[in-house]
């Protein structure tokens, strides 16, 4: 019986269909590629349809795995398989972009225990005792549908860096700061007072009565029409103009407020959709879970992660990459690579930031490692699907290929 590797793609927050190529071509080229890596067996390639990335992470989980479980179902049938629990005919890997490789992470962890995990208790979290029973529960190698692997695009299994945060806040500053000291330079160049040397400079804690221009002093007489009138004017021009620019300034920070706001909405609406980012330990049971799989029922578990390339690195160091560092990832790395599954990084040489990267893995005009991207994907998967159930796909025809038949066919060609 020739066999089924069913690669599904599992979207992340505000994904959709999309997610992995405008017509899921990222989705399709990879399911090419493992066609002629691994030609024992057909490799589909199915994709999620788009979800509320909103709620509780086990009632998406639960929706997903009765999604998944009727599309094996159908395959299994199909390819009329004897014992779709003992023998398998379809093996299923997992294939999540951010938010989507939690869910594809739960819902293996759930499959392959035997002690169903529990919801979370009221505080919004699991409990530590439900963390504890579910790292002890035992594993069951019957899984159906069958789970080989679980394959992640830039998932934060361990939570999304401070840099993204950071540099953000930093981007916003600046860019804030260059705004005011380009206000001070038409001050200065309408009403004669100094420029800034630099934005940091002019740039004020707050603003006050203090960052305006000073007024030009005026010695004429308060009788002498000619000089009254001209400074009274000037003063008029000078505070209007002033407050014409600051007011412009506002108007233009209002129009753009999404964009100002973007990184930091992203991040909050990601910690709106599931809570458990920012709880340090769950994120650490996961992990280890999802390790635990590997160790004791081969399923494979990998991170391919993005980097920032030559377009971040190009720019002089800021005050956050003295701190943090000059590597800029989405996600957090783990202190130590044992126990963790595969990380391995994905460098984007034209973005400019993390979430820059982040969206555009699946684009290859955004992204210049698409192809190493594919690749190293390729052959994470085909080395968790050669295995014995890999090796007996198309025996039966392979035999009767090999019949008195085939050799008589032979001799006469």
């Amino acid at each position: 019986m020739r066999k089924t590797l069913l690669l599904c793609f599992i979207h992340g927050f505000k994904g959709g269909d999309d997610t992995f190529g405008e017509k899921s071509e990222f989705s399709q080229h990879l399911a090419a590629i493992l066609s002629v890596e691994l030609p024992r067996v057909d490799v589909r390639a199915i994709t999620y349809p788009k979800y509320e990335t909103r709620g509780d992470l086990h009632e998406c989980v639960a929706r997903f795995r009765d999604w998944l479980l009727e599309k094996v179902i159908d395959i299994e049938v199909a390819q009329g398989t004897p014992s779709p629990t003992v023998d398998p005919g379809v093996h299923v890997i997992l294939v999540g972009h951010s938010m989507g490789g939690i869910v594809a992470a739960e819902t293996a962890l759930a499959i392959s225990s035997e002690t169903p995990i529990k919801e979370p208790t009221g505080g919004g979290g699991a409990s530590d005792d439900d963390g504890d029973e579910a790292s002890k529960a035992n594993l069951n190698s019957l899984m159906f549908p069958y789970i080989q692997g679980v394959l992640a695009f830039d998932t934060p299994y361990l939570g999304i860096s401070p840099g993204v945060v950071a540099h953000g806040a930093e981007g916003h500053y600046n860019n804030a700061a260059a705004a005011w000291s380009q206000l001070s330079g038409l001050g200065g160049a309408l009403w004669g007072a100094g420029t800034a040397k630099t934005a940091a400079d002019s740039m004020p804690t707050k603003p006050s009565a203090g960052a305006l221009p000073a007024p030009p002093k005026d010695n004429s007489n308060s009788n002498n029409n000619k000089g009254g009138w001209g400074a009274g004017w000037g003063k008029m021009a000078m505070y209007a103009g002033a407050a014409g620019a600051l007011a412009a300034g506002g108007a233009a920070a209002y129009v753009n407020r999404d964009t100002i706001t973007d990184g930091w909405s992203w991040v909050g609406s990601h910690l709106e959709f599931v809570g458990c980012l920012a709880r340090g330990e769950e994120l650490k049971r996961r992990v280890a879970g999802m390790s635990r799989l590997g160790d004791e029922l081969g399923i494979g578990f990998a991170n391919l992660y993005t980097r920032l390339g030559k377009a971040a690195s190009a720019k002089q160091v800021s005050m956050v990459g003295t701190v943090m560092g000059g590597d800029r990832t989405f996600c957090n790395l783990p202190k130590k690579t044992k126990g963790a599954g595969v990380w391995m990084e994905a460098v984007n040489d034209l973005a400019k930031d993390e979430t820059g990267a982040h969206m555009a893995m699946f684009e290859p005009h955004a992204n210049p490692g698409y192809i190493k991207l594919s690749d190293d994907a390729r052959n994470l998967i085909a080395k968790w699907t050669r295995t014995e159930w890999y090796e007996t796909s198309m025996l039966e025809l392979e035999a009767a290929d090999d019949g008195p038949g085939a050799g008589q066919a032979q001799a006469v060609a």
